[in-house]
C-alpha cells in the first residue's frame, strides 16, 4: 500500500507548494485520490513530476467542502475523462467500506457545523487514518475510528490536523504526520520526536498491506 502526498502546503524540491491538501492511495489494484487541493493545475503538475497519469485514477474522496480541498476537482475530472467515482462528505452518515479494507468514517460534524469524512485503510500493522483537515477534533476521529473495531491498533495518522491541541490522544499511534492546516506541529513534533514524520507534496508512504 502506497500513500503518495500530492498537493501540501509545503513541497519536495520540483514540485509546486500550495495550501490545500491530496494525497494518492494505491491498494488492492486500485487508485484513490484523497482531496484535490486548490488548483488543479498545481495538482496536475505535481501529478506529472510524480509520474501519477490522473486518467489511472479510479475513485476521488473529498473531506470536505472548502475550497484547498476540493477546489482542483473540476480540473482533475478534465484530466481523468471524468471516469472517476465522486465520493461526497455527506455521502455517508455511517463508517462505510467504499473499497476493500478502505473505509469512510462516514460524515462528522465540527462544532461549527462542517462535515467532513476521513478515510482508514487496514494494513498488517494496524489501520491508518487519513484526515483532510479535522475539523470535528482529531480525538472525535479517532474516536469513531475505535468504535468501528476494524482492529485494535491504530498504526498512523496522516494529513490536516487544524487546531487539535489534546496531543495526549496521540501517545499510542506509531506514525504521526501532521502537514497542511496542522497549528501545533511543532509541539507534537517535540512531544513524539519518535513518532513524528515530516510530510509535504512528494512524501511517500508504503506499509505492507
Amino acid at each position: 500500500m502506497k500513500l503518495t502526498i500530492v498537493y501540501d502546503n509545503n513541497a519536495k524540491e520540483g514540485l509546486k507548494a500550495d495550501w490545500g491538501f491530496s494525497c494518492l492511495i494505491e491498494v488492492n489494484n486500485k487508485k484513490i485520490l484523497f482531496d484535490t487541493g486548490a488548483d488543479s493545475k498545481i495538482l496536475i503538475y505535481n501529478m506529472a513530476k510524480l509520474k501519477i497519469n490522473p486518467k489511472t485514477i479510479d475513485i476521488v474522496v473529498l473531506s470536505h467542502n472548502h475550497f484547498d480541498h476540493v477546489g482542483g476537482l473540476k480540473g482533475f475530472l478534465e484530466a481523468n475523462n471524468n471516469k472517476a467515482k465522486i465520493i461526497e462528505p455527506t455521502a455517508f452518515s455511517e463508517p462505510t467500506e467504499i473499497n476493500k479494507g478502505i473505509f469512510s468514517t462516514g460524515s462528522l460534524s465540527s462544532f461549527i457545523g462542517i462535515k467532513e469524512q476521513s478515510l482508514i485503510i487496514k494494513t498488517k500493522k494496524g489501520l491508518i487514518v487519513l484526515v483532510g483537515c479535522s475539523h470535528p477534533g482529531v480525538d472525535k476521529i479517532l474516536e469513531r475510528v475505535r468504535e468501528m473495531k476494524l482492529d485494535k491498533i491504530i498504526y498512523a495518522i496522516i494529513g490536516g490536523f487544524h487546531g487539535f491541541n489534546k496531543l495526549d490522544k496521540l501517545k499510542d499511534i506509531e506514525i504521526i504526520a501532521p502537514c497542511h492546516c496542522t497549528q501545533h506541529k511543532k509541539e507534537i513534533k517535540e512531544k513524539y520526536p519518535n513518532q513524528f514524520r515530516e510530510i509535504k507534496a512528494g512524501s511517500i508512504i508504503e506499509i505492507e498491506i
